[in-house]
């Protein structure tokens, strides 16, 4: 593939190794920034030398690469807000044991609990200082909770408290979210005691908030259903925090999930509708220019209204490029102007490159440029509307193709049906898009009709009901597909020779694909082997317990949970899927249990310990009353474990006991769950 010889893909591969360098081994920021600069006088010494001998060595290219590594290192760290001298985290004497004042600017409406609205905020104050840095407010839902907009600016006191780790194995790091979003610590309060000091429009952002609060204020006066609204939101102005979670579930069953994220399907029929309606601007003098401005315009005015998330960050960069590409009668190489966007895209905001839609979102049009052609000369239909309809097939399918290994990662499973939901709706997207656009200006200028209000709602339960026909298939979504991190490389590796092949097939292109098939079985074997093994877990679960015994792929599981509560539980699956686990047995709780020829003794709330032996381990679960001292003279545990299913007090009882004995004591709730291998 010639076209992977250009010098910016290059640079950019070696901006995004700078950047995942830097994130997993964290580079101090005056180290890297000496480096940088270092060799970025090398790179123009060197370029200097090259000029007057009239040719570039290997060495202006290693270090011109290198020096790209850097700044994709000194990015990272330069956009870490810790590293800012007046971030909160920096001036620890500004927070005494307890609450604080905190003077705080709503960023970000983020996705609401069962019990709590959240906002990203900015900090402004801290008892009287001036501090920066973002951090995650979590306001008690109550009959009166009011919903806070973007630079709405908010006094609140409250204490700064960490954002917990996960307290059970393979569980969704919320942490490690948060902190790739610069929040470090979270705030809790009660809508009672935060006052509003302004809520004045003071950024772009703000007044994007305040565009789309009337977009959904005026659509409310018509007879929309809340799905309607729903999906309207998410598929024109790219927001999500009020769709309900069993139709997101929905259009994911349904590989339909792409439709909702504003990204470069939207954006480039946006293009397309664009530069069709402002064709007539061509006429007139400088019209060229004044159209592809105008474009411009209106495309980061579409991604600043829908958020400026990564999709549709990296879609409006890619159709600049090509907008301004168009005007200048041009032609474009994707990989290029794909490769600009990311580099753009990560100077701008590096932890973009840990973004799984921005992942995805790359990877499927990559899969797109390079598969879908290949799979379309497989067979070139005669007739218009058959041929209209096999190019998005095969655009689906190379799609899918490209973003299935990750998915799998990420979600552990593939909607069999995807194309049947992509075939049904994807061909009327341009006219959705266009409608709903046309609806919401209409909505603005107070101009709309009832009946194509009604006509577009028709049309969003058409296709709702499409996709909810299609996740209901059950039979066709496979689900629980174990895949590892080695797994994803090795798949794309394999996906990657076999693309070569289909492109141009001889000797060495040959060897490369039988190479990366025995790759893929080299991770195959070498997974089986590193999950053969057997580990005890007390797993971390609130006024239950639940405790676990891996045998290499059978895991047995001891709980007194009812069946209801055991089908909603995510823990269970959680650790079967992503530790290769085939069978899962259950059954009830024990008194007594081996663990690796050591005894572990549980005591329940009935008390009683009556035991001839000596227990290595002992657990309490909900809340025995019962004398810990005496019980650790009488026994003389190793470890003492208390599980999720006791009450609070009586744990920082048994505590405090521990602590005076001088015996290891492991909480769960503080700790998470208990592993032994």
């Amino acid at each position: 593939m010639k076209s992977l010889n250009f010098i910016i893909i290059k640079l950019t591969a070696c901006l995004t190794s700078g950047i995942s360098c830097t994130h997993f081994f964290k580079f101090s920021l005056y180290h890297v920034f000496y480096l940088c600069i270092g060799l970025l006088a090398i790179l123009f010494l060197a370029n200097h030398i090259a000029k007057r001998q009239l040719r570039k060595t290997i060495w202006f290219g290693l270090i011109a690469y290198a020096s790209m590594f850097a700044l994709g290192a000194l990015t990272y760290t330069t956009h870490n807000q810790k590293n800012a001298p007046q971030h909160y985290t920096n001036k620890e004497h500004l927070f005494p044991t307890g609450s604080n004042d905190i003077t705080c600017v709503i960023k970000e409406r983020m996705k609401p609990t069962k019990y709590y609205e959240k906002y990203s905020v900015q900090l402004r104050k801290v008892n009287e200082q001036i501090v920066q840095g973002r951090v995650l407010l979590n306001i008690k839902k109550t009959d009166s909770s009011k919903i806070y907009h973007v630079d709405d600016v908010l006094f609140i006191h409250s204490e700064f408290q960490d954002v917990r780790n996960p307290r059970n194995p393979n569980q969704f790091n919320y942490k490690d979210y948060l902190e790739k979003q610069y929040i470090y610590h979270q705030l809790f309060t009660d809508p009672d005691l935060i006052f509003e000091i302004s809520s004045k429009r003071s950024t772009v952002y703000g007044y994007a908030d305040a565009l789309r609060q009337q977009i959904n204020e005026k659509l409310n006066g018509f007879n929309f259903k809340s799905d309607e609204l729903a999906v309207i939101n998410a598929l024109i102005l790219g927001q999500r925090q009020d769709m309900d979670r069993n139709m997101y579930n929905d259009y994911a069953n349904a590989g339909a999930i792409h439709i909702l994220a504003v990204s470069g399907l939207h954006v480039g029929i946006i293009l397309m509708l664009l530069n069709f309606i402002l064709k007539p601007l061509e006429h007139l003098k400088r019209g060229h220019v004044i159209k592809v401005i105008s474009i411009l315009f209106l495309l980061w005015s579409f991604a600043v209204i829908a958020g400026l998330s990564a999709s549709v960050t990296r879609a409006v960069i890619m159709f600049s490029i090509i907008a301004i590409a168009m005007h200048l009668k041009r032609p474009t190489n994707i990989y290029n102007t794909l490769s600009i966007s990311i580099f753009i895209l990560l100077l701008i905001k590096p932890m973009f490159l840990f973004d799984i839609g921005f992942q995805m979102s790359y990877l499927a049009v990559f899969a797109i440029v390079s598969i879908q052609p290949l799979l379309y000369k497989l067979w070139p239909p005669k007739w218009k509307l058959v041929d209209y309809f096999w190019q998005i097939t095969t655009v689906t399918f190379a799609a899918q193709l490209g973003v299935a290994p990750i998915s799998l990662f990420y979600f552990h499973q593939f909607p069999g049906l995807f194309f049947v939901s992509n075939l049904a709706i994807i061909p009327f997207l341009g006219l959705i898009l266009g409608f709903g656009i046309l609806v919401i200006v209409l909505s603005l200028m107070n101009c709309l009709p009832e009946l194509l209000a009604t006509v577009f709602g028709s049309l969003i339960s058409a296709m709702n009901q499409v996709v909810f026909w299609v996740s209901k298939q059950e039979a066709f979504l496979i689900t629980d597909i174990s895949f590892g991190a080695f797994h994803v490389i090795a798949t794309y590796l394999v996906l990657l020779s076999l693309l070569f092949i289909f492109q141009k097939f001889n000797h060495r292109r040959t060897v490369y694909a039988l190479l990366s098939i025995v790759i893929f079985q080299s991770v195959l074997i070498y997974t089986k082997r590193i999950n053969n093994f057997e580990a005890f877990i007390i797993f971390h679960k609130s006024r239950h317990s639940i405790l676990g015994k891996k045998a290499n792929d059978k895991l047995t599981i001891w709980h007194d949970l009812d069946s209801n509560t055991l089908k909603k539980d995510k823990m269970i699956h959680n650790y079967k899927v992503e530790n290769f686990i085939k069978s899962v047995s259950y059954d009830s709780l024990s008194n007594i249990y081996k663990v690796h020829q050591k005894t572990l003794l549980v005591i329940d709330s009935i008390s009683v310990y009556n035991v001839s032996f000596r227990a290595d381990y002992i657990l309490l679960r909900h809340s025995p009353r019962i004398n810990l001292k005496r019980l650790i003279d009488s026994l003389q545990p190793e470890l003492i474990i208390a599980d999720g299913s006791n009450y609070k007090s009586y744990v920082q009882r048994w505590k405090r006991t521990c602590l005076m004995e001088k015996l290891p004591f492991h909480q769960t709730s503080e700790k998470g769950a208990f592993v032994l291998k």
